[in-house]
């Protein structure tokens, strides 16, 4: 759900340090929000205020959030930690592994630039008789 970011409360929060900002705030520019805020039914944040922020230094008026009804403290607070808690960040090798695959993918070598180049023929080709046999 699309909601005003002046509309939503921030309340007393666990985390004090918000850290460097950023390399979120790049991220939101070039991919946008990729996970919602958390707001109880009284726009109170529950979770994202790292997001929540980079989004306002940015400038935003509104940003997705999901709205959860009926919460008590207790679960707000729960909430909270466990999105902060429960994040893993990817191991070195599995980082090194990512960055390899992206590369590969952003300059491919000459021979899957061959193959690229007659997968989108063949598809074409098949579009064109798609389309003719419609009608």
């Amino acid at each position: 759900m699309l909601v005003q970011i002046k509309d939503i409360k921030i309340k007393k929060r666990v985390r004090k340090d918000l850290g460097n900002l950023d390399d979120l705030k790049d991220s939101l520019k070039v991919y946008g929000l990729m996970n919602p805020i958390t707001l109880n039914s009284k726009y109170e944040l529950v979770a994202g205020e790292r997001r929540l922020q980079a989004a306002m230094q940015l400038g935003w008026t509104s940003i997705n959030a999901n709205i959860i009804d009926n919460l008590s403290e207790v679960e707000q607070l729960e909430m909270e930690i466990e999105e902060n808690n429960q994040r893993k960040e990817f191991t070195e090798a599995e980082l090194m592994e990512g960055y390899k695959r992206l590369q590969r993918l952003r300059n491919p070598n000459f021979f899957y630039r061959i193959y690229l180049f007659f997968k989108h023929l063949f598809e074409k080709i098949a579009d064109f008789f798609a389309s003719r046999k419609k009608k």
